[in-house]
């Protein structure tokens, strides 16, 4: 029994382990890859065998370089993407912050108004001057009207010339 065949009982394993140690490229042979990699990022068989001779190397070992190139490039580009994702995630997630502070603001205000408007409406009474006016307005119109003003950014309370009703 083969004492180097019981110490390694799987062949393609040895060759694999031995093929760990090729040397490594030259920033020369690395420059050459990149210009050609970046003419063109797939390999023809012919244009390999050529590389390989001029490199000195194994026409494997371009195409592995070739190979790892474009899956760096990849990762690379994933990564980009990433990045840009998260900026707009962030964004948004700011965004969405702000317009729940804007959607308190604006449910206190409607609160603060509709309860000025209930003290108005318990106060008068059929008798007093301009009630019956008011009681005309149907209360849906009086929010509609309300919620566009204050979306609008205006208040509904504010005179053209600046007069603040509730101010």
């Amino acid at each position: 029994m083969d004492h180097h065949h019981h110490q390694f009982p799987y062949p393609q394993l040895v060759r694999k382990h031995q093929n760990k140690h090729k040397k490594r490229l030259s920033q020369e042979q690395v420059r050459l890859l990149e210009s050609n990699f970046n003419f063109n990022n797939k390999l023809d068989p012919e244009r390999k065998s050529q590389l390989a001779l001029e490199l000195g190397v194994p026409p494997r070992q371009v195409a592995i370089w070739y190979q790892n190139k474009r899956a760096r490039d990849k990762i690379q580009g994933l990564e980009l993407d990433h990045k840009s994702m998260q900026l707009r995630l962030d964004g948004v997630l700011a965004d969405n912050v702000r317009l729940k502070e804007e959607v308190e603001r604006l449910k206190f205000e409607l609160s603060k108004i509709q309860s000025a408007f209930g003290s108005f409406n318990s106060t008068s009474s059929g008798d007093e001057v301009g009630s019956s006016s008011l009681n005309l307005i149907s209360r849906d119109n009086l929010e509609r009207d309300l919620y566009a003003s204050l979306v609008g950014g205006g208040s509904p309370f504010v005179a053209p010339d600046g007069y603040d009703f509730f101010g």
